[in-house]
């Protein structure tokens, strides 16, 4: 990968398709959670896989200042970052599988 700093304003939010378990502490809004098979608290996702919480419009998290742990330990333009943005890309589509890890 090259060391330029990733383009941001350009970015798909390929984060914003990975499941988001909720940790004791998280202060997100309810009608933006689900509870899965198992009984995990995690961000909902819509029928295409995109957590609910991101504003398609503007490809921006619409609770910005109280999103999930998760989400805020999340470096944009980090390490994991630029790792998962190299593997959707090498794929050439646009999406990627979702798996609960």
């Amino acid at each position: 990968m090259s060391g330029e700093p990733a383009d941001c304003g350009r970015c798909d939010a390929v984060c914003c398709r990975f499941p988001v378990l909720l940790q004791p502490g998280d202060d997100v809004p309810r009608r933006f959670t689900d509870v899965t098979d198992a009984g995990l608290a995690v961000m909902a996702r819509d029928e295409e896989g995109w957590c609910v919480a991101i504003d398609a419009a503007r490809m921006r998290c619409s609770i910005y200042d109280s999103r999930p742990d998760v989400c805020r330990r999340f470096a944009m333009d980090g390490p994991d970052c630029r790792e998962i943005r190299a593997d959707y890309n090498r794929r050439g589509a646009r999406g990627i599988p979702l798996v609960m890890y």
